[in-house]
């Protein structure tokens, strides 16, 4: 896809499941991808997996800490400029998920993390692509962030509601600006969120339900769209019996 060669990337969560798929595909549609994550291992596992025409740079960051946000978008930004794409794929589960179980200090940490860090980053990207009109916001919340289900848990249905709120507000607030946001929707995905299920999850059903590159083919055809075309959501389900 030529109309994305040399588009500037940030993806955080980008080591691993959804991120580290789309990272792929992005860079090999000739994008120039930095990836981020609280462990650099995974990080550099994926960069070195890939071949595009330009290496997947990798740096930690925690979006849980607003000092290390700043670090990673400014290292991006004295590296290779603007931002041209920004995707918030960081975000985690607990197993204790109901409220009878959950400790408070989960709450908080669910919601730095998939809630308060994707705004972060956003007001990292946010400036520039206003001044120049341009830009791309791809916010990977969940179908918990459309109903609150169950085995999603009380405080990730919260924060995947408030990534759902962050995003629509903020498309009407710019999208007369030239900007652009979407917010996607992912049923069951087979990500490393799954090891933290209550109850185990067997290899037999993560087969059956949907891959990181199927999301992360959606998320490459968005990318790639004209300026002209925008995306406000999108739902992406197994098509396996869904969560209850």
């Amino acid at each position: 896809m030529s109309q994305l060669a040399g588009k500037i990337v940030a993806i955080t969560g980008g080591g691993t499941g959804i991120g580290a798929g789309i990272a792929k595909g992005l860079a090999e549609a000739g994008c120039r991808v930095t990836i981020g994550g609280r462990r650099l291992e995974p990080l550099q596992t994926l960069a070195g997996s890939v071949e595009s025409a330009h290496p997947i740079r990798c740096q930690t960051v925690d979006v849980a800490c607003k000092d290390s946000i700043s670090s990673f978008f400014g290292s991006i930004r004295s590296e290779f400029g603007d931002v041209d794409i920004l995707v918030n794929s960081a975000g985690i589960n607990i197993q204790k998920r109901t409220m009878a179980e959950m400790a408070p200090e989960d709450w908080e940490r669910v919601l730095s993390i998939n809630a308060t860090g994707a705004y972060r980053c956003m007001t990292e990207v946010l400036p520039a692509m206003r001044a120049r009109k341009d830009g791309l916001i791809v916010n990977i919340s969940s179908v918990a962030g459309k109903r609150a289900i169950t085995l999603g848990g009380v405080v990730y249905c919260a924060s995947k509601f408030a990534m759902t709120a962050l995003g629509t507000a903020v498309s009407n607030e710019v999208r007369n600006e030239g900007v652009r946001i979407t917010n996607v929707y992912p049923g069951e995905v087979n990500t490393p969120i799954l090891d933290n299920r209550p109850t185990p999850v067997s290899q037999e059903h993560k087969n059956a339900i949907l891959q990181p590159e199927d999301i992360a083919s959606v998320i490459v055809t968005i990318c790639a769209l004209p300026p002209r075309a925008n995306v406000p959501e999108i739902v992406v389900k197994p098509t396996i019996q869904e969560w209850v």
